[in-house]
């Protein structure tokens, strides 16, 4: 399918050989800005989510006054919400795969901020996934001088089986991937699958007209990937938690812009470097988020046993 893409897309072959529109320029331009934003607020959620009493699902009134009640996790939560709407703003201009290939680039400042905050070095992997993001990013921007910068709309049948699908999978995570990847693992998965639908939404909702009606489950998915966000906080590093969360937020739009949408890429050398920078960011993505040996282990001891027990996630129809 993605080569049918590369070779006629869904309109006139000619379309994705168009000069790049200036506005591509500033929404690649807004991504990157955004995700910075974020990924510096996830590193400043984490420091103040591990010094809380334990968050659930199920309990969400004192989970919500824990987090409100918190300064620095207010500021991280501010600095997360202004780079959404960098986000939405970068949608608004361009094609869902190609903002969201910038933000997972982003994984990379992730990993380098990490370690700064820890006063550490990258690992040989990490150093090595970074590198992948910053070649992704490096490839992306060279496939842009050949334009393919427009996008379909997608079928709202296939587009409700997609989001559907992946609720379900969040679900399936949610009540039998603790025993399987730990809870802040298991967290993470969950939060980013839900963090994907949103920002799939999003991009449908920018769209306007009576596809506007997508920022409900827009918000419904952001709450949950939040949400699941800081209870994976409370159970592995955050570069774990927030880097896998990353990859899925990321593969799965990427992946739903190309096939979903019927998003135009660049044919020839172009298009090859469009899909080896798309192929590369999630390369780095899945090295920087992959947990190291012991992490799961440390993250839990630091967890008062009384705390640690209430840690399980499990699936509740109210949030």
């Amino acid at each position: 399918m993605v080569s049918a893409s590369i070779e006629g897309g869904c309109g006139a072959p000619n379309q994705h050989n168009q000069p790049m529109h200036t506005g591509t320029v500033v929404a690649l331009l807004l991504a990157l800005a955004s995700t910075t934003l974020v990924s510096l607020a996830y590193l400043r959620e984490h420091g103040a989510v591990s010094e809380l009493p334990a968050l659930s699902l199920r309990r969400p009134v004192r989970s919500i006054g824990l987090l409100l009640g918190s300064r620095d996790w207010l500021t991280g939560f501010a600095m997360e919400a202004g780079g959404f709407a960098l986000y939405v703003a970068a949608l608004a201009l361009a094609p869902l795969a190609l903002v969201q290939s910038v933000a997972a680039g982003g994984m990379g400042i992730l990993a380098v901020a990490s370690t700064r905050i820890r006063h550490t070095r990258l690992s040989r992997r990490e150093g090595l996934g970074a590198a992948f993001a910053v070649a992704g990013l490096a490839l992306l921007g060279a496939s842009l001088t050949g334009g393919g910068d427009r996008g379909g709309t997608g079928s709202l049948l296939a587009i409700a089986v997609w989001l559907g699908v992946t609720v379900g999978l969040a679900v399936l995570v949610l009540t039998a991937g603790d025993a399987l990847l730990g809870r802040g693992v298991a967290a993470g998965v969950a939060g980013g699958l839900f963090f994907a639908v949103g920002d799939i939404c999003t991009k449908l909702a920018t769209e306007g007209d009576t596809r506007a009606l997508f920022a409900i489950p827009l918000i419904a998915g952001y709450l949950l990937g939040t949400s699941l966000l800081q209870i994976g906080y409370q159970g592995a590093e955050a570069l774990t938690v927030a880097g896998i969360a990353t990859l899925i937020t990321n593969a799965l739009p990427i992946a739903a812009g190309t096939l979903l949408l019927h998003e135009g890429v660049p044919s020839g050398a172009l298009g090859a470097a469009r899909l080896l920078a798309f192929a590369a960011v999630t390369a780095g993505a899945i090295l920087l988020a992959r947990p190291k040996a012991g992490s799961r282990r440390d993250a839990q001891a630091s967890v008062p046993d009384a705390a640690r027990s209430s840690l399980t996630v499990k699936a509740s129809p109210r949030p």
